[in-house]
């Protein structure tokens, strides 16, 4: 007799199942190689410590930075813990055992004016920490290299030109009322910075220009003015800290900011300008001026060639912020990345402002 064949689908096998330790290596590889590579190479979440960028971005705003804009950078320690940006229980989180030099692959753009970049922080050369490891700040490309800039009673000129002001930047107003300031009437309109002076009645704020309209216009306001350093008033704390610069956070430069191939004599003048960037950043220790002449490896030196880009960065608030105007340039092995979007914002008390997340940054 003949074999009845049977016809009509198979029967599937069963899937194999994935056992617990293949599992738990595979989270182990996302969680300590494919994460870790987006984050150095593509995309990163960072938050928003100070005020200086007010009202841009917010005391608490969390934003995706992106590392494509400008090129991913080589982190110089590539052995680091992952997830932690510097520190771990008081301790590096990262070994110098292996330091690679700076390097940083393609990107779309190169920083421009106007751009708002994350960097780390320049003046953490003094500390001996990694570029890579120095604490990130957030600020506003305001000249790059090439440029000259100059502060004139607040306004910021790149090459003799009044630069066009972003549209939430802030200046310190000396506000006198004739009734407390309401609390609401600040929410209302997005002050997040009030101070109280040193008289009743008294307040510094932050604000924008329409915000300082607006209150002006107030029926209980006394005066307000705009809260300035005098032209030629000399403040010990605005860089290159050299009294023979009488500069202040208003009335600063004129200075010019350097760029890759960039051939400056050094001159009396301007040597304390770029000492620092000569020095520390692009490391020639030796450097040193005596008798009237710049000396590099003992060699007198007429003229220096910079091996970088530089750029001058300045926060939105520009009497709360702690920028170039206090300690410099930042280098082009500096900057990390650009921020695109901040995906949630939430004041110091965890109360979320559904208004402001969700949103690109600009």
């Amino acid at each position: 007799m003949s074999k009845t064949t049977e016809i009509g689908p198979k029967a599937k096998p069963e899937p194999t199942k994935k056992s617990a330790k293949r599992e738990i290596i595979e989270l182990l590889i996302i969680a300590l190689v494919i994460v870790p590579l987006i984050n150095i190479f593509v995309l990163q979440s960072y938050a928003i410590p100070t005020s200086s960028m007010e009202s841009t971005m917010l005391v608490g705003d969390k934003l995706f930075v992106s590392k494509l804009n400008f090129g991913p950078r080589i982190p110089n320690t590539p052995l680091a813990l992952p997830y932690v940006h510097n520190s771990i229980f008081g301790a590096p989180s990262y070994t110098t055992m292996l330091e690679l030099p700076y390097m940083r692959l393609p990107g779309f753009s190169s920083v421009k004016r106007g751009d708002i970049v994350v960097f780390n922080y320049p003046p953490e050369v003094d500390k001996g920490i990694p570029v890579d490891k120095r604490t990130n700040y957030v600020k506003r490309c305001t000249a790059q290299g090439g440029d000259t800039l100059q502060v004139i009673d607040g306004q910021v000129y790149i090459n003799s030109k009044a630069v066009e002001n972003p549209p939430g930047l802030q200046h310190a107003y000396m506000v006198k009322t004739s009734s407390p300031f309401n609390p609401k009437t600040k929410e209302k309109m997005g002050i997040s910075e009030v101070f109280q002076g040193n008289e009743i009645g008294t307040y510094i704020m932050m604000l924008t220009n329409q915000n300082a309209e607006e209150i002006k216009k107030m029926a209980n306001t006394d005066t307000i003015y705009k809260v300035t350093q005098l032209k030629g008033e000399f403040n010990p704390r605005v860089y290159p800290f050299n009294s023979k610069l009488p500069w202040n956070i208003d009335f600063y430069g004129p200075i010019y900011i350097p760029k890759k191939g960039d051939k400056v004599k050094l001159t009396e003048e301007n040597y304390a300008l770029y000492e620092t960037p000569i020095k520390k950043y692009e490391n020639n220790p030796s450097l040193e001026w005596k008798d009237g002449q710049a000396y590099l490896n003992g060699q007198p030196l007429a003229e220096y060639e910079f091996k970088m880009n530089y750029y001058f960065m300045m926060g939105d608030n520009r009497h709360n912020s702690e920028d170039s105007r206090y300690w410099g340039f930042v280098p082009e092995d500096h900057i990390v990345g650009k921020p695109v979007f901040v995906w949630l914002s939430s004041n110091p008390f965890f109360n979320i402002r559904w208004d402001k997340s969700m949103r690109t940054v600009k």
